[in-house]
């Protein structure tokens, strides 16, 4: 039975999120499986009068590459994907998982050498961003490998999705934009910090973000949303922070982190589990022991750790810090293959002060 909900997820990423207007080209990726949700936002693309450029894929076929690979094709990016990235006006893609683990057992260098491929591709989507030359939204289709990583049935799960989207209200648009209201307030407030101090459980952190520009996400770029960010300046992070949850990479796992800051750089990181993937992502480039990513997450409908980091990273009463690349926008420079999003618990006896002064206390904003 086809679930209504499904349609209405794709008018409000196309109406709303994405805004698309007549003439557009809006590139489409997704793997088959969420084929429900790929005809839906096909439909509603061109009835908006755009033009839609679908690019499916199968599930399994980054183990086949990654496994097969030599080192020339892991490096070859062909031309025609980088003309599509200069060409499209929109991009919509689809998290579709059937098995979250499918490339545990592979090479982690083999990873790295391909996200440092693709990295230029990444920066020049980042710059068209900034530029407000195209736009993207990320979303996720439930599937039931994504329930079982969250420890749920399929419904409850499609439940917790639709339900973190705003789907179940009588209309979700309208309160994406009380979200972005509500979250105006906590960035007016944050825009006067120069210094931002954190204590939690095993985190004592220092960033600072004087003359930078925090970003309000309400359902535009990832769908659901909920979050308020910018980049720090790159020299002057100190301190150490642990982290709450797991962090997830391609299907792999680093539990129990802990990283320790000193001049904005990390020098020394520990991991309970995952310490040999943790320690070659740092090594990835210059720019991946820097942060390029602070972040509250502000959207309470999601409350529970579904080892998903779209959802992860938006639940209210959280932080995430990001190693790596950083969003133009935000006035940060650091650069690099690496954007990897870890999560720290704030709601029970965080705090966080800007200059000195309480904003956010127990994982809410005061």
């Amino acid at each position: 039975m086809h679930d209504p909900r499904i349609d209405r997820l794709a008018e409000v990423l196309i109406r709303y999120s994405l805004n698309v207007q007549p003439g557009q080209l809006l590139r489409l990726r997704g793997p088959a499986n969420a084929a429900p949700l790929v005809r839906a936002l096909y439909r509603e693309t061109t009835k908006a009068g755009a033009h839609p450029l679908l690019r499916l894929t199968l599930d399994g076929l980054d183990e086949i590459f990654y496994r097969h690979a030599n080192a020339e094709q892991l490096a070859y990016v062909p031309q025609v994907t980088r003309n599509e990235v200069e060409a499209i006006d929109l991009d919509m893609y689809i998290i579709a998982d059937e098995n979250t683990r499918g490339l545990s057992g592979i090479d982690t260098e083999k990873m790295a050498q391909r996200r440092a491929a693709l990295s230029p591709m990444s920066k020049r989507v980042m710059e068209r961003t900034a530029d407000d030359e195209m736009r993207w939204c990320l979303t996720l289709f439930p599937t039931n490998a994504l329930a079982q990583e969250a420890e749920m049935s399929l419904s409850d799960y499609a439940d917790f999705v639709f339900a973190a989207g705003k789907l179940d209200q009588p209309d979700p648009v309208a309160a994406w934009q009380a979200q972005r209201v509500e979250q105006d307030r906590y960035i007016q407030r944050l825009s006067s910090a120069e210094h931002i101090h954190i204590v939690a459980p095993g985190t004592d952190l220092h960033y600072y973000v004087k003359g930078r520009t925090w970003v309000n996400c309400a359902g535009d770029r990832n769908f659901p949303d909920g979050e308020v960010f910018t980049g720090p300046e790159e020299q002057k992070t100190h301190g150490v922070i642990t982290y709450s949850f797991p962090a997830i990479y391609m299907g792999r796992e680093v539990s129990g982190i802990r990283l320790e800051f000193e001049d904005g750089k990390v020098i020394k990181a520990t991991a309970d589990k995952g310490q040999e993937l943790l320690d070659s992502l740092l090594n990835m480039d210059d720019g991946a022991r820097r942060l390029g990513e602070v972040a509250f997450g502000t959207n309470y409908g999601i409350q529970r750790f579904s080892r998903e980091i779209l959802f992860d990273e938006k639940i209210g009463g959280t932080i995430h810090l990001a190693l790596g690349a950083a969003y133009p926008e935000t006035g940060c420079t650091n650069e690099s293959a690496l954007h990897w999003d870890m999560i720290c618990d704030l709601r029970q006896g965080g705090e966080v002060r800007a200059d000195g002064q309480v904003i956010h206390r127990d994982g809410r904003f005061v």
